[in-house]
């Protein structure tokens, strides 16, 4: 038990401090943009999606469907900006749909 009460800080707060102290909150921001994917953009979309990865802030999406990719090219600026809300402006800049 901590001597002093100010010590005390919230898991959370704790884990961020963590990440950010080995600089692993790049990378970690990155997991969590791949593994909710699905949530962010619907099955549909989710489906016909092969691969997504994220290299230098840059989020590349390869998809299966030709007119899915035109279909997402029209909505990445939505996109980007549910994401930027979602994880932070500091996590991506750009979006490449392939």
């Amino acid at each position: 038990m901590p001597q002093n009460p100010h010590d005390i800080q919230h898991i959370g707060q704790a884990i961020k401090s963590l990440l950010r102290q080995y600089h692993l909150k790049p990378k970690f921001d990155e997991a969590n943009v791949v593994a909710s994917w699905e949530k962010l953009v619907g099955k549909p979309v989710a489906r016909h999606t092969k691969r997504i990865y994220i290299r230098n802030k840059v989020l590349f999406i390869e998809l299966d469907s030709p007119a899915m990719k035109s279909d997402l090219s029209f909505h990445k600026s939505h996109l980007l900006k549910t994401l930027e809300t979602e994880f932070g402006k500091d996590v991506l800049k750009e979006i490449v749909l392939m």
